[in-house]
């Protein structure tokens, strides 16, 4: 099974497993308004980015998946977070045990494709770990940008719901062989 020490690259982008020495990075980045604005609507303190930190850690040991650090290549620097979680979220209806996929980006790398390269990324490490999988996420239907990026990964609209308040699409995405099943390919 491939595993969170796994580097992961890219053209133009490094995916790794998160490190304690990234908390900084990690607390600029979901303290700021312009990425949480659609994921929940306010910025985290420093002590609920410790806690997803170590969620991450915790999602890889016990689920032999999870979220990576985005960098890119060229200069180090840190660009945002993707990967899988699950959050066995109260959500109607429920996602069950199929991996959700996630990402944010500082704003800086917003709008330079970064999103879309490093969740193509994730998702060919999903396809080559659990080949059939389906996989799911959840948009909130104003976040433009994030709705073009599930489209270009292969997402299909499952339903709209309704999560801690605010109006959510449900998306789900087949695994690569079921695709190409689905497609009349081999695999």
């Amino acid at each position: 099974m491939l595993g969170p020490s796994e580097l992961v690259k890219t053209e133009r982008l490094i995916l790794r497993a998160h490190r304690i020495e990234d908390i900084d990075e990690m607390y600029a980045m979901w303290s700021d308004p312009a990425v949480t604005h659609y994921i929940g609507g306010k910025t985290f303190s420093r002590e609920e980015v410790w806690a997803r930190l170590l969620r991450y850690a915790g999602t890889w040991s016990l689920l032999g998946y999870g979220f990576w650090v985005i960098r890119e290549m060229a200069s180090g620097d840190f660009v945002g977070e993707v990967g899988f979680h699950s959050l066995r979220r109260d959500i109607v209806p429920p996602f069950g045990d199929r991996p959700e996929l996630g990402f944010a980006l500082v704003p800086r790398a917003h709008g330079k494709g970064f999103a879309t390269e490093a969740a193509r990324a994730a998702l060919k490490w999903g396809d080559l770990a659990w080949g059939d999988q389906e996989t799911v996420c959840m948009i909130a239907p104003e976040n433009a940008p994030s709705l073009r990026i599930a489209a270009k990964l292969g997402y299909s609209e499952t339903c709209r719901a309704e999560y801690k308040g605010a109006p959510m699409i449900l998306f789900a995405r087949r695994g690569a062989k079921d695709a190409l099943r689905q497609a009349g390919l081999p695999d």
